[in-house]
């Protein structure tokens, strides 16, 4: 059987710029493994018009090697395109350009595969491999079952979708949505009536934004509302100093925490990467005032530091047509009340899992059973396993950064290497995240 120097699972952002860093690298044979049967970002939520919030450069590459052939620009240019994102003068691409991107990248790399579901993870002896043994995947296709062995494995399974307790497993005839799913039923949702989000952040502006033009205006007319748990509609914070903190530096004073003081700060720090974009808070604004202006009432209602504590479904009529009816709780005034609604649209985000395919005892894990991931990446005591895009609550704000990937997939390809295939900075904030040491503070003396 062929043994691969690297064998990741999941072909998400992440994995798939690791991909296209390793391509080039002779010293690495790397396999690249998906249970999807092709590249897809976010397709439920590519709403026309939609921008990522992070500029172009945070493609799957070029922060780690600009002159990579799998760059952003480089795709524009393949696709006739550059001279028009030039004209566009815009930082930020297009959501559905950058899916595009990521699928044209995907369709140039041999060493991905799809539609293979990874079912088992196992060590494996084998006298010849580093720490005499070797890691055994097997992965179901539709021809059967495959084997694969590698040196080093790179766990990309990104996240799942999150329903909060009351809305999980809620049964009803309207629909309840994640906007993971929102595209495919947007229509469902304009027609039935009245329709509440439910979440904070940059998806719930957008599926909030999206179904207002719809909102009160004759045909496929409906109720829309917003409830937020977060104390405002808050835009996401995106000044100089604060993106200093998607730096090494800031990475490495994060990492230093006690667990539970990340704990909080992952709490408190979630302005700085899932908040709205100014913009649309301003578009959402301006589109109410406008509708108002003209003398219109827009049946709608945006209630902020509300949470959803409980919810059911209220049926009447033969066809079984009802309601949901959501108990929400106000935090500051403590008043609760009921709210009816015929669909909802969860913008409740996503959530990071260990996978159950990895053998027990496989990887480290912390008291929460989260994965114990290391300042390098990795999980394991031999430093074989790396893991991106799921330690954001070891890592912080750096994890879920796109911009940030090219750094972290240099970090694990130097590991697997023993060399360092392409630079990976170590100082580039000019702030400090932490008091200087004495030695430090006697040299400023």
């Amino acid at each position: 059987m062929r043994t691969y120097d690297l064998l990741c699972v999941g072909i998400g952002p992440f994995g798939l710029g690791l991909a296209a860093l390793a391509e080039p690298l002779d010293d690495v044979d790397a396999v690249f493994l998906d249970q999807r049967d092709g590249f897809s970002w976010h397709a439920g939520m590519l709403i026309e018009g939609t921008t990522l919030q992070v500029p172009f450069l945070a493609d799957l590459v070029t922060m780690a090697d600009p002159t990579s052939p799998y760059s952003f620009l480089a795709w524009l240019k393949a696709t006739g395109r550059l001279y028009q994102f030039y004209i566009r003068e815009s930082f930020y691409p297009l959501r559905a350009e950058y899916d595009a991107y990521c699928r044209w990248v995907a369709e140039q790399l041999p060493a991905l595969r799809w539609a293979r579901r990874v079912t088992g993870v196992v060590r494996v002896a084998d006298p010849g491999a580093p720490g005499g043994y070797l890691f055994e995947v097997t992965a179901e296709t539709p021809g059967g079952v495959e084997k694969y062995c590698a040196k080093h494995l790179v766990l990309g399974t990104g996240t799942q979708p999150r329903l909060p307790a009351p809305l999980d497993g809620l049964d009803g005839a309207g629909p309840v949505v994640h906007t993971s799913d929102y595209l495919p039923r947007r229509q469902e949702l304009a027609a039935a009536g009245s329709v509440t989000v439910v979440g904070s952040g940059q998806s719930a502006a957008e599926v909030y934004r999206d179904l207002l033009d719809g909102c009160g205006t004759g045909a496929g007319e409906h109720r829309l509302d917003w409830v937020t748990r977060s104390p405002r509609f808050f835009p996401m914070e995106y000044t100089k100093l604060t993106l200093e903190m998607t730096s090494p530096e800031y990475t490495d004073h994060y990492v230093a925490l006690p667990a539970e003081v990340r704990d909080v700060l992952g709490r408190e720090q979630r302005n700085l990467y899932k908040g709205i974009s100014a913009d649309l808070v301003d578009d959402i604004y301006d589109t109410l005032y406008r509708r108002s202006a003209l003398g219109a009432e827009v049946p709608t209602t945006l209630l902020s530091d509300t949470e959803v504590v409980a919810a059911r479904f209220d049926a009447y009529g033969a066809d079984g047509a009802g309601e949901y009816v959501l108990s929400l709780r106000h935090a500051q005034t403590g008043t609760t009340a009921e709210h009816r609604t015929r669909a909802l649209v969860a913008a409740t985000g996503y959530a990071a899992a260990v996978p159950e395919f990895l053998a027990p005892g496989l990887v480290n894990l912390d008291h929460r059973g989260r994965y114990a991931v290391t300042r390098g990446y990795t999980v394991d005591d031999d430093r074989r396993i790396h893991v991106v895009g799921g330690e954001e609550h070891t890592h912080g704000v750096t994890a879920p950064d796109l911009g940030f990937g090219p750094w972290r997939s240099s970090v694990i390809l130097a590991d697997i290497t023993g060399r360092r295939p392409y630079t990976t900075e170590r100082r580039i904030a000019f702030q400090q995240f932490g008091l200087p040491d004495a030695h430090a503070l006697e040299a400023v003396r």
